[in-house]
């Protein structure tokens, strides 16, 4: 075994922002694993560092050696190998050649029953060292989602190269980017600490922290929660931890030290998702409360230091903080005189998108669309009613000076202005709950006016995107299409609503239609919503664990009833292991492969000749009719238990009966009989797509 080093690499930089960070580091650790695995270098255990300032892969236990290639080769048959005369022709000399190998080593060897020339090819491997300069390549060779380019050079990167640290033990890896060498020398933090030399990997992490830079970024997060926990503890406050927040403010920090402030209790009467907002989103302040979940009058923040003069800081935090009250209190007061009707007014200025229209057009779609959808989902009057109305205002909140202050407040601030207003209550919900759910795991709407009127904007952004031609690709969906589709599966589900995509897809096409705004063949625009919805459900299936063939079972039958094709994948699962499923999916399998010879679907009784035909007709006709309730309950259980007897009937009919026969009128019923089989048999899955081992 070769001795071996430890790799470090630091990639210092100006400040990034927080969202990046982790991410350069995790891209900079995979790549630099493949460019190990790659180049035949063992390695041992791969850590990534990452401060605002740095990004840092060390690499343990690296071989100072590539790995030795032996391998033997397989060249061309012996018949075009060897001449008449026993010598090699042109080909064998080629293969050698090729492969850097002299004649000499050249072997005849069989193989399957075959003479081949074969050759034993022998490389040693280089010295690791001679090989990480390379590693310039995989530095310059990282993306990020925003790059800069700075001076004349031409290297993209998420911000300047200010330094670059590359040991490999204690020797320094030659490299140069942007006219900034590789050395020994990192930066401390920018205001507490100094430069400082690493004479070797291992003094990495603990040279730094003397210099007040904790370069693990867990690290720093127990520091920040053990200090909230002791300032809980002092003030007898609860400080709810919003993690996306605090991942935010780990990237934000070098050397985080926890610090409080107060703000007065008069600034409390405004709305408490704005207070949160104002210190969240302006700040990164973690908000306060007592006991009982109330909001107190203070808020905590980390900053990038240690404690000196820690009261100084956290008067100049108090200072900024009552600034964005005081503006925040003056947007919600003037919101309030604000009249829901000069609202929408407004808003058929506002450009939804130049192809669609107005936020007043799509207003309009949406109450269109709405109105439809709840007939379909069986809506009361009075739950329509309110829909209706929930629908007409569900913007007006978009020309509020605080949602143009802090966007993600839309639907917050329309349901407590409708309220303010004298709006029904679950009038106002319903104007809140037409934005859910906003990200992954976040809540549904509990209404069924909510419920509809999300469903029913969200369509109409997707169909009408679709419609004009913007359709998500790749990573690219800038108008969030995905998220919004899995938010109308999980309404589906959530809501059990008895509408399939189907159903919705033609609601939203024909009220577009009707508005000229299709400009797209509409067959094709149906076709692209089934395909993207269906990767959705897939997500979703996959997700809950089903297994891959399920999935393409379920999905290639019929994926428009959302809940349907759900409960379908749970009873398809609970019997795909079974040992007698394999036998029933055959007989199935067999009765579809030839009834796509079939040129139609009418069953003639008449034309039966033999038992069989008539058995496994009655069989069928008897089971299509115990499934029917079962069916309609959603007892898939109980249909695909139900299904699998006609199993007997379907084995006596291919053992017993000729399908192909001379006769045309007695095959084309006899193939008509599996094709009326087959369709209500794949209608529940298509079990040719079923893989057993």
């Amino acid at each position: 075994m070769s001795a071996t080093r430890t790799l470090l690499l630091e990639i210092g930089t100006e400040e990034m922002p927080a969202r990046f960070v982790a991410g350069a580091c995790e891209q900079l650790k995979d790549k630099v694993e493949k460019w190990l695995a790659a180049n035949r270098i063992a390695y041992g255990e791969v850590v990534g560092y990452e401060t605002p300032r740095r990004f840092t892969v060390m690499v343990t236990d690296v071989s100072e050696a590539q790995a030795d290639i032996n391998e033997e080769l397989r060249g061309p048959a012996k018949k075009i190998a060897v001449d008449e005369n026993g010598e090699w022709t042109k080909a064998a000399l080629g293969f050698a050649r090729g492969k850097g190998l002299s004649p000499e080593d050249l072997y005849m060897q069989e193989a399957g029953g075959v003479e081949y020339v074969f050759a034993r090819k022998h490389q040693a491997g280089g010295a690791t060292a001679d090989l990480l300069p390379q590693l310039q390549d995989v530095i310059a060779g990282l993306s990020f989602p925003k790059n800069m380019r700075w001076g004349a050079y031409d290297l993209k990167f998420v911000r300047p190269i200010r330094w670059m640290i590359a040991l490999f033990g204690g020797d320094i890896i030659p490299m140069e980017l942007t006219g900034i060498k590789t050395g020994r020398q990192t930066e401390g933090h920018r205001f507490l600490g100094k430069s400082v030399a690493i004479e070797t990997p291992e003094q990495y992490v603990s040279a730094l922290a003397e210099q007040f830079v904790l370069v693990d970024p867990e690290e720093r997060k127990e520091r920040i929660l053990r200090q909230m926990k002791e300032l809980e503890a002092e003030k007898g406050w609860v400080i709810p931890v919003d993690e996306d927040l605090l991942d935010e403010v780990i990237h934000l920090v070098e050397y985080p030290t926890v610090l409080s402030g107060s703000f007065e209790e008069e600034y409390l009467h405004i709305p408490r998702q704005v207070l949160v907002t104002s210190m969240r989103e302006h700040q990164r302040y973690f908000p306060v409360e007592n006991a009982s979940g109330e909001l107190q009058p203070h808020f905590v923040t980390v900053r990038n230091g240690d404690a000196r003069s820690i009261d100084v800081v956290a008067k100049g935090n108090e200072k900024v903080l009552r600034a964005r009250l005081s503006d925040a209190r003056f947007f919600y007061e003037e919101d309030q005189k604000m009249k829901i009707d000069d609202a929408l007014a407004r808003l058929e200025n506002v450009v939804f998108h130049e192809e669609l229209g107005t936020i007043g057009d799509k207003i309009r779609r949406i109450q269109d669309g709405a109105a439809q959808i709840a007939a379909k989902a069986g809506l009361s009057a009075s739950e329509t009613d309110k829909l209706a109305r929930a629908a007409a205002i569900s913007k007006f909140d978009l020309v509020s000076q605080m949602v143009y202050e802090f966007p993600e407040l839309q639907g917050i601030m329309g349901e407590r202005y409708a309220r303010l207003a004298g709006e029904d209550e679950t009038v106002a919900q319903a104007i809140f709950e037409h934005y859910l759910p906003r990200f992954a795991g976040d809540i549904l709407p509990q209404t069924n006016e909510g419920a509809v009127l999300s469903m029913a904007d969200k369509l109409d952004t997707i169909v009408g995107c679709f419609a004009i031609g913007i359709v998500p690709t790749g990573s690219q969906d800038p108008y969030a299409l995905r998220r919004q589709a899995s938010g109308i599966v999980q309404i589906l589900l959530d809501k059990k609503l008895a509408v399939s995509l189907s159903d919705l897809f033609a609601v939203a096409l024909d009220i577009l239609a009707s508005k000229s705004l299709l400009k797209r063949d509409r067959a094709e625009i149906e076709r692209d919503l089934h395909d993207f919805f269906a990767l959705r459900l897939k997500n979703m299936l996959q997700e809950q664990g089903v297994r891959y063939d399920v999935i393409d079972a379920i999905l290639t039958a019929d994926a428009s009833r959302v809940t349907e094709t759900l409960a379908r994948a749970a009873a398809l699962m609970a019997d795909v292991e079974k040992e007698a499923f394999k036998g029933i999916v055959e007989s199935f399998n067999r009765v579809n492969n030839l009834a796509q010879k079939a040129a139609g679907s009418e069953v003639d009784t008449g034309l039966f000749e033999t038992d069989a035909e008539r058995n496994l007709w009655n069989s069928f006709q008897s089971i299509e009719e115990k499934t029917a309730p079962m069916l309609t309950d959603g007892q898939f259980a109980n249909v695909l238990a139900t299904m699998a007897e006609l199993k007997p009937a379907i084995d006596a009919f291919f053992d017993q009966v000729m399908v192909m026969v001379d006769n045309e009128a007695v095959k084309q019923n006899r193939l008509a009989l599996l094709a009326t089989i087959a369709t209500f048999v794949f209608g529940f899955a298509d079990f040719s797509k079923i893989v057993f081992a």
